[in-house]
């Protein structure tokens, strides 16, 4: 998403959020970065398919699989993987090459996770620019100053 806001001080600011494929390292989440990782979830997704499979291979004939049953299933599998698309991590960045001699050029940058939330801090820099002419008044959001 790339918006061009003019600020309320007459600068024009490009505010873009970009989806990032990779978690950024970040020093307070170090020790979670360090337990957990790709196998151990690989791991318990091959045994839930063979659990699922031996279900239905291993059932006597007689016995009518569900078609609810089929569809949780399917549902489960699909979760996951649509919960870590939505929950990717987002850079954020609000620039500006600015505005002649007495109104300087500047950066911002931040990061948030989930789509919806990036789409709310990039109205919310952009509503913030309009009326204060900064991305971030108060101080509270992502967005940080970057020399």
């Amino acid at each position: 998403m790339t918006r061009l806001v003019r600020a309320g001080d007459g600068r024009i600011w490009t505010v873009r959020s970009r989806l990032e494929w990779t978690d950024p390292v970040v020093e307070e989440e170090f020790e979670h970065d360090v337990t957990g990782g790709r196998i151990g979830a690989i791991f318990m997704a091959v045994l839930l398919v063979a659990l699922f499979l031996a279900l239905i291979v291993g059932r006597p004939n007689d016995v009518m699989v569900p078609s609810w049953l089929l569809l949780a299933f399917g549902l489960l599998v699909l979760f996951f993987p649509a919960r870590w698309l939505v929950r990717r991590p987002w850079t954020l960045v609000a620039e500006t090459p600015g505005g002649g001699d007495e109104l300087p050029a500047e950066r911002w940058v931040g990061s948030v996770r989930g789509f919806f939330t990036a789409r709310h801090e990039t109205s919310r820099a952009a509503k913030h620019l309009r009326e204060y002419a900064v991305p971030d008044r108060e101080g509270d959001g992502p967005l940080q100053p970057v020399n």
